[in-house]
Formats: C-alpha cells, structure tokens, sequence
C-alpha cells in the first residue's frame, strides 16, 4: 500500500513539472507575439508610422492661386499627386481680385493663395475662410523688356519716355497695386498702353511684342525665359506683396486640401518657390 501510494505521487508530481513548463512556454510565445505584433502596427523599418496608423488621402483637391503662381504650383501640385496616389489637384490661376469674387460668389474650391493680403480680405471678411491665412511667399516687381532691351530701359522713370510702349496690370490686381505704389513713392506718372487682369496677361503682351515693356513679377521674368529681358528697379523695394494661403470654409476635400497647404509651406515646398524667384515670408 505503500509502495503504491509512493508511486502515484511520484506520477503526479512529474505531470504538475510537464504542465508547468507548458504554461511557462506558452506565456513566453504570448509575450513574444504580442511585443512583436506592437511594435509592427505602430512604425515601420524606417521608424515611420506605418499606413495602417495613418488616414489614406484621396480625391481632388481645388486651387484658387494667384496667376504668378502658375509655374511653382504646377509643380508642387504634381508632386502632391507623386506622393499620395488617388488624389489630383486643379488649378484655377488668376487676378487674386477676380478669384476672390469667385469665391465669395460661390464657387467650389478647397484652397485659396492669393498675391496680396488685401484680395485675400475679400474672402476673409466673407468669412469663407477657416482661422487666419498664413504668408507662405513674398514676391517683388521688375521690369519685363523685349529681348536685349532694345529701348535701354535701365529705371522706373525710363518706363515713362515718350513713345515706349508701357502695359501695367489693373490697379485692382495685386502687381497693378504694387506698380502704382512703386511709380506713387518715385512720383513718377505713367499712362499705359494698356491694364490687364493679371500678371501672365501683361508679360505676353511684351512676348507678343504687342508692348515694349510691362511692370511684372521677378517670378514672371524668370518664368519667362528668353523671351524678355529683366530690369531691376530699387523703388521695388517699397512695393513687396505678401502672398497668403488659405483652407476654404466649404471646402469639399478639407484634409486633402490641409495636406496640400503643409505641403506649400513645407521645406521641399519652399524649396520649389524659391527657386521660382519668391522670397521667404
């Protein structure tokens, strides 16, 4: 009876030894999956969060931009599409008074950047943008001549030489504003040729050779190319337009839109506008 009773416990002790080290095995492997299962959903290899944390952009985004903005935004707008797939961005470039009027009137779009804090009033004042549009880019004028400067335009006051043919942008439009606050603290009087509605309008009148020579953007003239010829002038100096951007109220893609103003202020956004000509706010 005994050696019977011996036996059993020997039994039964070596099947609690099995089962505890089955347990123990098993609360290791639970451990183990579970750390790893942590570390996967929070980051990737990069140390980057990883796309199941992070909210898929999509859909198309609408930008009201000021017309001297055409040549960076294309850009940036195609780096936008690069980098999330599934979304685009449209443009409607412009005079930043008229895309204003558009905008208060209605018109669908998510962002608006315009040339000049006063047109962007238009819309602030409507209230039909969201919190306070930041400046993201400064720009500043000079004087667009046909190729090789045929008439040695050298200065503001040259532009004002009997016979030359002078196109100015609409005192309503911001490089219209600013070429009469520069010409106001020269006091130079200029009649042109012509007003345009915006900034690209006026550099082709001078491409076309239809005017000799017009008051643009530093952007403009380098945009431009060969196809004019570019002036510097100090009274500029005096007449540098803040350009500010903002996320619309009504906005139809309001997280894609916010996406594509971080881009624009971004360093790889700044980089681009920069290289276009702007300055830094």
């Amino acid at each position: 009876m005994t050696t019977r009773s011996a036996r059993r416990t020997r039994r039964t002790s070596r099947t609690l030894q099995v089962a505890g080290a089955g347990a123990a095995a098993l609360l290791a492997l639970s451990a183990c999956s579970s750390g790893s299962g942590s570390d996967s959903s929070s980051s990737d290899a990069s140390g980057k969060p990883s796309a199941a944390g992070s909210k898929e952009l999509s859909g198309t985004v609408t930008v009201f931009a000021a017309a001297s903005l055409k040549e960076s935004f294309t850009t940036l707008g195609k780096d936008f599409e690069k980098a999330h797939p599934g979304t685009k961005v449209t443009f409607s470039f412009g005079g930043s008074d008229s895309l204003a009027a558009s905008i208060t009137g209605g018109a669908p779009a998510d962002v608006f950047a315009a040339a000049s804090p006063k047109t962007m009033a238009i819309v602030t004042d409507k209230k039909d943008a969201v919190g306070t549009p930041a400046t993201f880019v400064r720009n500043q004028l000079e004087i667009a001549t046909l190729p090789g400067n045929p008439d040695k335009v050298a200065s503001l006051k040259d532009l004002t030489k009997s016979g030359l043919k002078v196109v100015l942008c609409d005192k309503t439009v911001p490089c219209g504003a600013a070429a009469q606050k520069a010409l106001d603290a020269s006091d130079l009087k200029l009649t042109p040729v012509s007003y345009e509605q915006d900034v690209k309008s006026a550099l082709t009148k001078v491409e076309l050779k239809e005017a000799d020579a017009a008051v643009v953007y530093k952007t403009d003239v380098k945009a431009a190319g060969d196809k004019v010829a570019g002036v510097e002038f100090p009274e500029s100096a005096k007449a540098i337009n803040d350009y500010p951007i903002a996320l619309l109220k009504d906005a139809p893609n309001t997280e894609t839109a916010k996406a594509f103003i971080a881009l624009v202020q971004s360093a790889e956004g700044q980089k681009v506008l920069t290289e276009a000509g702007f300055l830094k706010p």
